[in-house]
């Protein structure tokens, strides 16, 4: 079994590899869901997040009422519909709107784990070869990236007009080729954790999940 999927009841007919997955799902969505199975994996390296997604503001307000949590997102997106709650967390600093195609604006090392959700999706490859090394710049203790899969959902007309393109849903492949292509590192021994934990909560991804090393 491929080592970032489990097999689960069929909902909806979209399959991969062999395997059926939920359509139309938000890998925001499924961080909130596996935040428990991320802190065993992790353990104390959750102390100190940043998230960088689509509608952060509500990975972050989860991560809040953590206990011994600090969180930070960055929202990619513009924010002009969001709830008060976010509005308020942008106001006090700890979500900031920037565009990820530059550089963050965080010294290195500034969090000890870095999640990033569905962004990814929606970049070139010109922009993701500098945009997720820079994720594992401000990152200490690991980078976890939850995209979707090939097939996952379509793009709506809605969807383009937010992110400027359809998600381009890649395959594992594609996304081990680009990592040893911009000298990322897998990180063997919180992939076997977060399987270890998986495997007891009978937690069943509905994204990819990859975790790398951070830059030295």
């Amino acid at each position: 079994m491929n080592r970032d999927h489990w097999r689960f009841k069929c909902q909806e007919s979209c399959f991969h590899n062999g395997y059926c997955y939920r359509c139309d799902f938000s890998c925001t969505v499924e961080v909130q869901e596996a935040i428990p199975i991320l802190k065993k994996a992790y353990g104390d390296s959750t102390h100190k997040v940043l998230h960088m997604g689509p509608n952060t503001c509500s990975v972050v307000s989860h991560l809040l009422k953590e206990e011994e949590t600090e969180a930070w997102g960055v929202e990619p997106y513009d924010i002009e519909d969001a709830d008060g709650n976010c509005k308020a967390l942008v106001r006090r600093g700890i979500v900031r709107v920037a565009d990820i195609k530059f550089p963050l604006p965080y010294r290195p090392k500034s969090f000890s784990l870095v999640i990033v959700s569905d962004a990814v999706d929606y970049l070139s490859p010109r922009y993701l070869n500098k945009t997720i090394p820079d994720l594992a710049r401000v990152s200490a203790d690991g980078l976890v990236i939850f995209t979707g899969l090939p097939g996952q959902h379509r793009a709506k007309v809605a969807e383009v007009t937010k992110f400027g393109r359809a998600a381009k849903l890649r395959s594992s492949a594609w996304w081990v080729r680009f990592f040893l292509q911009t000298s990322l590192e897998e990180n063997e021994a919180a992939i076997k954790k977060f399987q270890q934990a998986a495997t007891k909560s009978s937690y069943h991804p509905n994204c990819q999940i990859f975790h790398l090393k951070s830059f030295n």
